[in-house]
């Protein structure tokens, strides 16, 4: 590993970040930004907001840069107006670091033209919008060519993503790390309060409420069950989940919404499992397995070729069911439910993967030694 001593100033150019949303996007560069600072990396978030007033933010990890967003199409946001600000934190700027997909993000990386070394973290690949893929694909090819180097999160990913295919010899792996002590302690009043409130056992889902996160699954397997599920989050299919579990007639389901960074480590600690039903390669990761893996809780995923087959091993850190299968994940569910030392076991081996593969340290160095590399122009 290179000498982590020369100071970079990094620029991280996502679509969104804190605090106008919530999402493992943005939680992902918020803990490089935590996990590389020790290291001598100065970071900067620069991102399109509705409401960018003020338009820099100070929090403990960087400092956020906010331009206006104008307009969204295919949950791609344009903010012409931002360019003139981009230029400038280019400017200021050793290294560009974009998280991918964000097209328009192509489009400023042409218009400003950096001459300096730039990271794409591949997030996802574009699975839903092939229409729109169809135009876009000339710009992406030209962009993910430009690129210094890419970083996948996970080795399943890089090897299956046909997207990434063209671009292997360039690319690297640095799974999503994630730091307990960035994590805020959860007052005791308020854990007793949720649970009064939801008690404890329940099965846990915590991101934003998207087709791909195949959340129908998980409502059609929890029908006419014993188990409770809890549904943290929101997102624009939140009114048509809430429709879906009434008219099945779910009263063990519950949507509790948008919650704060204590409420859910309350609600995981709280919690029998963590549960995400997607199917779909949308969902690359699941940085809330890792949060879930971290508090010693069993994660329950489908089989899918990502990320999340890299974090979760069946039964060793919790339980891997076939994709798109309402019967599979309800006997998952039931399992779990019943069979509390099953449940601990699967705990206690996932937080075991968590120190060995996903601790923020780790992902820090790794992208601190990947920034120096760059600087220094000692990339292999």
């Amino acid at each position: 590993m290179p000498n982590l001593k020369c100071p970079v100033k990094v620029l991280h150019v996502y679509r969104t970040y804190f605090p106008d949303t919530q999402g493992g996007g943005q939680e992902l560069i918020r803990q490089i930004c935590h996990n590389t600072q020790k290291h001598g990396i100065e970071s900067r978030v620069f991102f399109p907001s509705r409401n960018p007033t003020p338009n820099v933010l100070k929090v403990d990890e960087t400092s956020v840069y906010r331009v206006k967003l104008e307009f969204e199409i295919a949950s791609c946001g344009f903010c012409f107006g931002g360019i003139r600000e981009f230029r400038r934190q280019v400017e200021w700027a050793d290294v560009i670091h974009y998280y991918f997909p964000w097209p328009f993000a192509d489009v400023m990386h042409f218009i400003a033209r950096p001459k300096k070394p730039t990271i794409s973290t591949h997030l996802s690949d574009i699975v839903r919008q092939q229409g729109v893929m169809n135009l876009y694909r000339p710009l992406m090819n030209k962009f993910l060519s430009d690129i210094s180097v890419i970083v996948a999160t996970s080795p399943q990913y890089l090897s299956s993503s046909v997207t990434l295919r063209p671009y292997r010899g360039k690319s690297r792996v640095i799974p999503i790390g994630i730091d307990e002590e960035s994590y805020p302690e959860v007052p005791d009043e308020l854990m007793s309060s949720l649970e009064q409130t939801h008690g404890s056992g329940f099965f846990l889902f915590v991101g934003v409420l998207r087709y791909y996160k195949c959340l129908d699954v998980l409502l059609k397997a929890s029908a006419d069950q014993d188990f409770k599920v809890i549904i943290a989050g929101e997102g624009p299919l939140e009114d048509t989940l809430k429709k879906e579990a009434k008219a099945i007639g779910l009263d063990n389901v519950q949507f509790v919404g948008r919650i704060s960074d204590e409420e859910k480590i309350a609600l995981i600690k709280l919690s029998r499992a963590i549960v995400f039903p997607s199917f779909i390669r949308a969902e690359s990761f699941g940085i809330t397995l890792l949060e879930g893996a971290m508090y010693e809780k069993p994660l329950v995923t489908a089989d899918v070729e990502s990320g999340m087959n890299y974090v979760n091993i069946d039964r060793v850190t919790g339980l891997v069911v076939e994709g798109n299968s309402p019967l599979a994940l309800r006997e998952a569910l039931v399992e779990l439910d019943l069979d509390r030392k099953l449940a601990e076991a699967l705990g206690a081996g996932a937080r075991e993967r968590y120190d060995e593969l996903f601790s923020g340290e780790v992902m820090g160095k790794n992208y601190a030694a990947l920034y120096q590399e760059l600087v220094t122009g000692t990339l292999s």
